[in-house]
């Protein structure tokens, strides 16, 4: 992209040519920064992005582009570990609108999809339509995420490559946009326009296969000597696909080719039949090369995937995840997960049993499992599955890079391979944390890279280097299938012949004469030790609860004048951390993002907001004052503050946090909104609230007031709950029969107490039940109204008070009613007030699903008859800091049959979905998960809600239908339904 006054005016005709046809061009600064960044280590902003929701559209960008000269990348979902997803010109986001599937052909097994259509979404829809019988290959670890051109463009595979190969053996057949707009066809043995009138496509068509064709039959030595000799040699273009033995076969060799000669927007990918039955081995060894060692053994026996992972991985699953994460796993330093499909599920555990008696007789394996339960078998997946955004952070916090993480070489070579790379990493001083598809040959691992010093990038210079000419010394590629992009495109000048780079020059200018398509990639390459996101950025700080910061670091005002405090971190929420991999863009899984999950776009995500936040650091030197920013206000005002992030990303990214530190900072000393005192403050309210019950539900339904609270911010159509008298309160506290020196305390927080108070009394049976004598706490608050709304002050205060009061020199279980408050004082109260005292009581919080599971666990079984069918909404804070097993395990223990679970926040999120400008924003996430469960469940069904919010928003989508707290539900003398 030119640069000064020439690329002002090229970048002012671009938006205005586009706009004029009608195309989706965004320049602003919020924009560039979210895609300025891919999972990689680099780092291009891009002058605009385009939003094209055809391939007309595609066709007009291109044109635009071709005439104005602006290079441009096609992008999917934008999870490249080697840069080729970013560039300084048009970026041409194919993942947001284009995103249609065609008729499914079961007959032949095919089906035509969009550039933008997610792998797992076709996968999902495919076996839906087929009813199981047929799927989608390819299952790369970005399955959620990944998108079908951008697979292509890498030609990605994933962990079943043994049986099915790459990405290139799905592709029949891709229709094209080139660089000066032809939109064309190409498949075996054929390269034609889509539209025989179209008289430019037409003869750009016959033009290029006649390029082709030449280029192929005068090279035809070179390449059937230097191509395909590995499964997993992806470097480079993939032109013995147009080999006369190869059936000259143009969408094949288009595989791989990150986009530099054309941009795919739609292609037919074939379908295979899906396994029956599938059980998984999994092998434990004493370090990594023994079992590389094992690998022909295990290829010999055709098993559907074979995936290694060493010690690193599960020690860092064991510390994020928790032990249970990995109790499955068998003794070993190392792993191999092999897995073998058949007709049924005795036959694919046979196959396992006997491998595992020939590679004893090879007496390398050290223990195994065999696994057949589909639950089990997906917990051991995950383990490898999450390696790669896990393996991002060491256990002491140390952050891991990608650079070296794609090599390849024969199966055969691979033990020999890792014998040579271990070394190699150790002399340079890295830590590799690593994984791979072992049975293809291919290697993943993260190192240690010091990318922001001079001599750290010297160093990674030297090392990818010298690691290129042994990868090439071993018969390797110096990629298995994230390609080349930035990382490695440099070095293919190492891996083969000058006469092959020269056909692959040549290939690129048939399809690119002027050079515009991801420019700097594969061909004419940019130094990859060039545009590193990290040269020049700040170090982060300490970690949570650290107050010391480095010298001449940023400082924030105490709003009640203290001395100083010093930045734990330049950056906030933990954002630092995001490497990208875009776990928050899945519509699947775990609760992330829910708003990205309503809206579709990219500044919505954890993703997009870490990366916006990364750029304020990057140019002011740290965070202060970021809110503002009105790019920093934008990307973040969507932001629920569910907490979801803080444990699905697999970096840890907090965007919850962020938000609420950053407000913080911005209204220190000034007039904050309305909603900060009402809503913020609400706790405060509901002693005086609960006092004049009556008078204040008047209040609350009176049409004029909610008008006025519309105006000062509280939406008039959110249904608000009725306040519980304050005699009706201290009724039921008294019915719950507390004792002193009891074995566990229970906690009433603000919400519950003020608005459900009949779930005090049934909580105190249902654990007196369980043989527990049940006392209560000190009333106190956690100040999580305070948090959301960015008062940390006052919530640290609120907090201290509560530790102090609940710090009673016992170790006796705390069991807190509302989840969102369990959270808050396990997750912040160390985080904010810190010391001893604040570990001491967040060991001791529960959750009340969490107290009933351990019950359950000791032996105790609940009296009350199970409903026949639940709908669970789970709430987001509750799935943040415990998880979400516990509700599951407790209804299946209690013997509920049908369990309809609603998989995502349920769009409320505390003071999120009460707030007049994002009430309409609230009901959208509600169409996600929470709306669908409801009605899956039929009308009969128990609704539980264990939050406060979750049961808010069930009576806006349904008043008619209650919904319960797990105590209420489960205990045998309250009534299901009590309200």
């Amino acid at each position: 992209m030119p640069h000064g006054d020439d690329g002002d005016t090229t970048l002012r005709q671009l938006l205005a040519r586009l706009e004029h046809h009608g195309i989706e061009v965004d320049d602003s600064p919020r924009r560039r920064s979210e895609y300025s960044y891919d999972a990689s280590n680099y780092r291009v902003r891009p002058a605009a992005v385009a939003f094209p929701m055809n391939a007309d559209e595609v066709r007009t960008v291109l044109r635009v582009c071709s005439v104005l000269g602006v290079p441009t990348t096609a992008r999917g979902g934008g999870t490249s570990m080697a840069g080729n997803a970013i560039g300084d010109g048009l970026v041409i986001d194919l993942s947001r609108r284009m995103k249609s599937v065609g008729t499914l052909d079961a007959d032949q097994g095919t089906v035509w999809a969009d550039a933008g259509v997610v792998l797992g979404e076709l996968r999902a829809q495919v076996e839906k339509e087929t009813r199981g019988t047929l799927t989608f290959a390819p299952d790369p670890s970005s399955l959620t995420r990944a998108t079908i051109g951008g697979s292509i463009g890498n030609d990605a595979c994933g962990n079943h490559s043994v049986a099915y190969g790459r990405m290139t053996h799905h592709v029949q057949e891709v229709e094209l946009v080139t660089a000066d707009g032809a939109h064309l066809r190409a498949g075996r043995d054929f390269l034609c326009a889509v539209d025989e009138s179209d008289t430019q496509s037409v003869a750009r068509a016959q033009e290029l296969l006649k390029g082709l064709k030449a280029l192929a039959a005068e090279n035809l030595a070179c390449l059937r000597v230097e191509l395909q000799n590995i499964p997993r040699q992806v470097s480079g273009y993939h032109l013995g696909h147009l080999l006369p033995e190869q059936g000259f076969d143009v969408a094949s060799a288009l595989a791989g080719s990150e986009g530099t000669c054309a941009v795919v927007v739609r292609a037919k990918v074939a379908l295979v039949h899906k396994p029956r039955a599938t059980a998984l081995l999994c092998l434990g060894y004493r370090d990594t090369i023994d079992s590389a060692r094992d690998v022909m053994t295990i290829l010999s026996a055709k098993p559907s995937a074979i995936e290694g992972l060493d010690v690193s991985i599960v020690d860092i699953m064991r510390h994020r995840r928790g032990a249970a994460s990995v109790e499955s796993l068998p003794d070993g330093k190392a792993f191999l997960m092999v897995e073998f499909s058949d007709d049924t599920l005795q036959q694919a555990a046979a196959s396992c049993q006997d491998l595992v008696e020939k590679l004893r007789a090879d007496g390398r394996v050290v223990d195994f499992r065999i696994v057949t339960d589909p639950l089990e078998r997906a917990k051991l997946w995950r383990v490898r599955e999450d390696g790669a955004g896990l393996s991002s952070r060491r256990i002491d916090g140390v952050q891991t890079w990608p650079g070296w993480e794609d090599s390849a070489v024969a199966p055969e070579r691979l033990a020999d391979y890792l014998t040579d790379l271990l070394p190699l990493v150790k002399r340079y001083g890295y830590t590799a944390l690593m994984y791979g598809h072992f049975g293809a040959g291919c290697v993943h691992m993260r190192l240690d890279y010091d990318l922001r010093s001079e001599s750290g990038r010297r160093t990674f210079s030297d090392f990818t280097r010298e690691a290129a000419q042994l990868v090439v010394a071993h018969g390797g590629s110096l990629s298995g299938e994230h390609g080349d992009g930035r990382a490695r495109s440099e070095l293919l000048e190492v891996m083969y012949s000058r006469e092959m780079v020269g056909i692959f020059r040549a290939f690129k200018h048939l399809w690119d004469p002027a050079g515009i398509l991801n420019p700097g990639i594969i061909v004419h390459p940019a130094p990859f030790s060039a545009s590193l996101a990290l040269e020049g950025v700040v170090k982060p700080g300490p970690t949570h609860g650290e107050l010391t910061a480095d010298p001449g670091g940023a400082v924030v005002p105490s709003s009640e004048d203290r001395e100083l405090l010093p930045v734990a971190s330049p950056f906030v929420g933990n954002t630092h951390a995001c490497i990208g991999v875009g776990r928050c863009r899945s519509t699947t899984g775990g609760f992330m993002c829910p708003s990205y999950r309503a809206t579709k776009d990219e500044k919505d995500s954890t993703r997009g907001r870490a990366r916006v936040l990364q750029e304020l650091t990057r140019t002011k030197g740290s965070s202060t004052d970021g809110w503002s920013s009105p790019e920093v206000r934008e990307a973040l005002d969507l932001c629920l503050s569910c907490k979801a992030c803080s444990t699905d990303c697999p970096t840890g990214v907090d965007i919850a946090e962020a938000k609420s530190q950053l407000v913080d900072e911005h209204y220190r000393g000034r007039i904050r909104p309305f909603t900060h005192y009402s809503i913020g403050w609400l706790p405060r309210w509901l002693p005086l609230l609960t006092r004049v019950a009556p008078l204040a539900n008047v209040g609350a339904a009176f049409q004029p007031f909610r008008l006025v609270g519309e105006w000062l911010g509280i939406s008039a159509r959110r249904r608000l709950p009725a306040f519980a008298a304050d005699g009706r309160i201290r009724k039921r506290v008294r019915e719950a029969g507390f004792v002193d020196n009891a074995d566990l305390l229970l906690f009433i927080d603000s919400f519950t107490r003020a608005f459900r108070p009949e779930v005090v009394p049934a909580a105190a049976r249902l654990l007196r039940d369980s043989g527990r004598s049940v006392g209560c706490t000190p009333d106190a608050c956690c100040g999580l109204t305070w948090i959301s709304t960015g008062q940390r002050d006052g919530a640290r205060r609120r907090l201290s008070r509560l530790i102090n009061k609940l710090d009673d020199g016992t170790d006796r279980d705390i069991v807190v009613l509302e989840p969102s408050c369990a959270a808050t004082i396990r997750d912040e109260g160390p985080k904010l007030v810190g010391g001893a005292a604040a570990a001491r009581v967040a060991a001791r919080v529960r959750s009340f699903s969490v107290a009933v599971d351990e019950a359950i666990q000791r032996g105790w079984k609940p009296k009350a008859p199970p409903p026949e069918t639940a709908v669970l909404q789970t709430h987001c804070h509750e799935h943040a800091v415990f998880g979400s097993g516990a509700q599951r395990r407790v209804l299946k223990a209690w013997g509920v049959p049908n369990l309809v679970e609603s998989s995502s926040c349920c769009g409320v999120a505390g003071n999120f979905g009460f707030e007049a400008e994002h009430f309409d924003m609230s009901m959208k996430v509600a169409e996600h998960s929470v709306i669908p469960a409801l009605a899956k469940g039929d009308a009969s069904a128990l609704v539980l809600t264990d939050g406060f919010s979750c049961a808010m928003q069930v009576s806006q989508i349904d008043p008619e239908r209650p919904s319960q707290h797990l105590a209420v539900a489960m205990d045998p003398y309250s009534s299901r339904w009590v309200n």
